[in-house]
């Protein structure tokens, strides 16, 4: 790929950056489902009664059950929405936000699942106390659809088990995402018995009610998760051009395609990418675009970590990608201000070399920090010396490992552009804060870009607050899953 280190042409100077609207097109689908909560609640009181049918002993425990039930069905769908990948959701909210707000969603869900079926297996056991045996296998197998009901439950239950952190850490990212698939099959499974057993299903219009929310649910996903990434693929046709090694274990692969200029894809932002080299084919993996893109090239870089990443380092020119995207929202459409600030670790730098390449700033209003384990596992060393000294970029490289789990710095000296910098010491309470100011000291001017592990962002975030950026100013996409 061709490394274009100048701005446009005619274009001297970089033009104001855009300022973040407070609101986006994303914020009514978050009053529609507060409202969807609030929906299902007046559902419950319309036909049970609401706190009323709680003073009845005999239909306290039933009721509750159906109202959690409800819950968590209204949760179940907003969750599916929330991944649907609805394009203009994601550009406004990021993946990383929308991840972290499903993730939360879900686990209310499923302790609301498991209140709705520990509610309504009290209440048949006291309702038959000499005959709960039968009483149960009618209400979990034998009962109209519950059986399907059952089998989504379980389901559900091992979606959720594996999406614990202790779990996701003995899992490969692909066995992950094959199993976190099932929660389709199990929220499908769950669906038919509210309309033949549910009491809330029985008027027209609330079975109107449910539909449309299943049925907004299922088109989004099929639309967007199915039908866009397929026509896209089949459009832009891309294909491996080049396979070259970065680092120890670090390829980059060039892509070319057709009209990729018409799917607005901006520095910063990942793809989902599935290569048609054989089996597992199917497994579809997130990686960030590692230059700015083309109307005929996209460049992605990828660390070997798992089978999806040693597969793609032996990929050979003419392989076919399937992609679905573009995602994320960490680009310079959402600067704030007027000068910018790049914070790399390890494989992170990918995007941030991408920014820096075609991002709207004059000399002397961008830098580079760039912390990495040893000399040749700096990714891009030669490139962003390149693009530091033709678009005027402060570039400071920290090399070696960690100073401290908490830290963002490294344990080696600073260096700005190759001349050693400051010396390693103790790390303070406000050690980061301070040797970022040293860096940096109009940070509180600049937008703060951050990508690397979740651990090393969540440090670079905390440090960059305390210098004086502005929370709305830092912007990070957190990749773990």
């Amino acid at each position: 790929m061709t490394l274009s280190t100048e701005l446009p042409r005619g274009q001297r100077t970089p033009p104001a950056p855009p300022r973040r609207g407070r609101f986006t097109l994303a914020d009514p689908l978050g009053a529609l489902a507060i409202l969807s909560v609030v929906a299902v609640v007046a559902l419950w009181v319309m036909n049970q009664g609401g706190p009323l049918s709680l003073t009845a002993s005999d239909r306290a425990t039933g009721s509750l059950g159906l109202l959690a039930g409800l819950l968590a069905s209204d949760l179940m769908i907003l969750q599916v929405v929330l991944l649907a990948r609805i394009p203009w959701v994601e550009r406004s909210w990021g993946h990383d936000l929308l991840t972290r707000r499903h993730r939360l969603i879900g686990f209310a869900s499923f302790w609301l699942m498991t209140a709705h079926v520990t509610l309504f297996a009290l209440e048949r056991s006291t309702r038959e106390p000499t005959a709960i045996p039968d009483a149960l296998l009618r209400l979990f197998i034998t009962d109209s659809w519950m059986l399907f009901a059952t089998v989504g439950t379980a389901l559900l239950i091992m979606v959720v088990v594996t999406s614990i952190r202790a779990a996701r850490r003995r899992l490969r990212y692909e066995s992950w995402h094959l199993l976190h698939l099932y929660s389709y099959a199990g929220i499908a499974a769950t669906f038919p018995h509210t309309f033949t057993d549910g009491a809330d299903f029985h008027e027209t219009w609330t079975r109107v009610y449910w539909w449309c929310l299943y049925g907004f649910a299922f088109a989004a996903t099929l639309l967007y998760r199915v039908a866009l990434p397929a026509w896209r693929s089949l459009y832009h046709r891309l294909r491996v051009e080049s396979v070259v090694t970065e680092a120890p274990g670090t390829v980059s692969i060039t892509f070319k395609g057709h009209r990729l200029d018409r799917m607005r894809t901006a520095s910063g932002q990942f793809f989902v990418w599935r290569f048609l080299d054989g089996p597992g084919w199917s497994r579809g993996n997130p990686y960030t675009l590692s230059a700015a893109p083309t109307p005929d090239r996209l460049r992605i870089t990828i660390k070997s970590a798992g089978d999806g990443s040693e597969r793609a380092a032996r990929l050979t020119p003419g392989t076919r990608a399937l992609i679905e995207g573009p995602y994320g929202t960490l680009t310079a459409r959402h600067r704030t201000r007027p000068g910018m600030l790049f914070m790399a670790a390890g494989i992170g730098i990918t995007p941030m070399r991408a920014l820096l390449e075609d991002a709207p700033y004059a000399p002397g209003e961008a830098t580079l920090i760039y912390r990495y384990g040893e000399d040749e596992h700096a990714v891009f060393a030669d490139e962003l010396r390149t693009i530091a000294t033709h678009r005027g970029v402060e570039l400071i490289l920290l090399p070696g490992p960690r100073r401290a789990d908490t830290s963002w710095q490294a344990a080696g000296s600073a260096h700005r552009d190759g001349t050693p910098g400051q010396a390693t010491g103790p790390v303070r309470l406000d050690d980061d804060v301070q040797v970022l100011k040293g860096l940096v000291p109009d940070i509180a001017r600049r937008d703060v870009y951050v990508c690397g592990p979740p651990t090393w962002i969540t440090a670079v975030r905390k440090a960059a607050r305390g210098a004086g950026a502005h929370r709305d100013s830092v912007h990070t996409e957190e990749f773990a899953w």
